[in-house]
């Protein structure tokens, strides 16, 4: 399970957060200050340059923690591709605001004058350990040593290692990432229904890479009613064009079992979603709901 297709197709946000955080960490571990880009209580008491506050939330603190946190920003991609790039914008800015307000809570009920945290974009990485909790199902399991492991179980360790790579300083900032991640999912203040302007779209598809093998969009009928979908006992409404009813691309059936739904649901789901990848998922979820 790898988060959907080799590479940043439909998923320009991601790309341009994991080449941010790439940059960032190698021009200040190069200078020799990553050390110093922590939020801290000092931060608090006084305002921080807006470059910090910028740095602390690319720039990891460590070439480890680099390793691990891109591998879990390139797999948690597959929410971009889930959600759309307007609503993941949405989820980044709320996870990093949210969590940086629990930080500087935390920091100032602490008041310990030597407290930094860790710099680095935990917050939107555990964040986004929440929707893979809930809605990225087991699609296999295994047993070694009398203990059982299923296909998500790379993904958990990969960050139960960065959450603990600087102890402390790593831990408060993972766990604030969980709460904004809980409240986004909590739709506190119908932020799930937000969205950015449209101009903001416009601007990070420009950095999409062309996906090879999408399906086409079918040819639009008009329709006097939205049809109903089923996916084993789940039923729901969706609003998709009528078509004639083609062999879904393997490419889009790949997409989907990559996010852990079976094969054969995927297939179809995709067949009644008309190959509409973004339709298919949404019915698979609600599926999977029930």
């Amino acid at each position: 399970m790898n988060g959907g297709p080799s590479g940043f197709n439909n998923a320009p946000v991601t790309k341009l957060f994991v080449i941010a955080s790439a940059v960032f960490t190698l021009f200040f571990g190069v200078r020799g200050t990553s050390s110093k880009l922590g939020f801290s209580y000092q931060d608090i008491l006084r305002r921080p340059p807006v470059w910090k506050l910028i740095a602390s939330v690319f720039a990891f603190s460590s070439t480890p923690e680099l390793m691990f946190g891109l591998y879990l920003l390139y797999y948690f991609r597959v929410f971009e591709r889930q959600i759309g790039s307007n609503k993941y914008s949405v989820f980044i800015l709320f996870s990093l605001m949210v969590s940086m307000l629990f930080e500087s809570l935390t920091l100032s009920l602490l008041k310990d004058p030597s407290a930094t945290l860790t710099s680095g974009p935990y917050s939107l990485i555990f964040a986004s350990f929440v929707p893979f909790y809930f809605d990225i199902p087991v699609s296999t399991r295994l047993r070694a040593f009398r203990i059982q492991f299923s296909d998500k179980s790379f993904t958990y360790l990969a960050g139960l290692q960065l959450l603990l790579s600087s102890w402390k300083r790593s831990v408060l900032p993972g766990i604030c990432g969980i709460l904004a991640g809980s409240l986004y999912r909590f739709n506190l203040f119908g932020i799930r229904k937000a969205k950015l302007p449209e101009f903001v779209n416009s601007f990070f598809s420009r950095f999409s890479l062309p996906a090879n093998g999408n399906p086409h969009r079918a040819t639009t009928t008009n329709v006097d009613r939205e049809p109903t979908y089923t996916v084993g006992h789940a039923e729901r409404t969706y609003s998709t064009p009528v078509a004639t009813s083609m062999e879904p691309p393997e490419s889009s059936i790949e997409m989907l079992v990559s996010m852990g739904f079976d094969r054969d649901s995927a297939r179809q789901a995709l067949v009644q979603a008309r190959n509409d990848v973004n339709t298919a998922t949404n019915i698979l979820i609600e599926a999977q709901s029930h």
